[in-house]
């Protein structure tokens, strides 16, 4: 696998860990809200979230976000404490860098994206232009 970032293959999947990990942040209350909900939802350890970009919404691309029990052969895995997240080789490129938390408001709560390679973003927050 080449490590869309750096255009490098890892020599070894241990060194993968380290680039992968630099790809995506999760906050303390992003991580306790989506184990949270995957509990919720029946699944335990073995179900991952998975974080993807797709084309879209009202800026270009926007974020996804679901559960899934599938590992594809090129998907990106990164755990945080208990929390195993999947990103599809596609969407590597566009979430380096990304900060994924839960915010609560007076308009509601959920997770919130800040991408620092977004050259644009639309005012729900869930669309994206680089």
């Amino acid at each position: 696998m080449v490590d869309e970032i750096s255009g490098l293959a890892p020599k070894s999947q241990s060194e993968a860990a380290p680039r992968a990990q630099a790809l995506i942040h999760l906050t303390p209350k992003a991580l306790e809200m989506a184990k949270r909900m995957r509990d919720k939802e029946g699944g335990g350890p073995e179900v991952a979230l998975r974080v993807a970009v797709a084309g879209g919404g009202c800026s270009g691309f926007q974020y996804s976000l679901n559960f899934d029990t599938t590992q594809n052969e090129t998907d990106t895995v990164v755990a945080f404490d208990g929390l195993k997240v999947l990103v599809d080789e596609l969407s590597l490129p566009y979430l380096a860098g990304v900060t994924l938390d839960f915010v609560e408001g007076l308009h509601g709560a959920g997770f919130k994206f800040d991408n620092p390679r977004a050259s644009r973003t639309c005012g729900c927050g869930s669309s994206f232009t680089v």
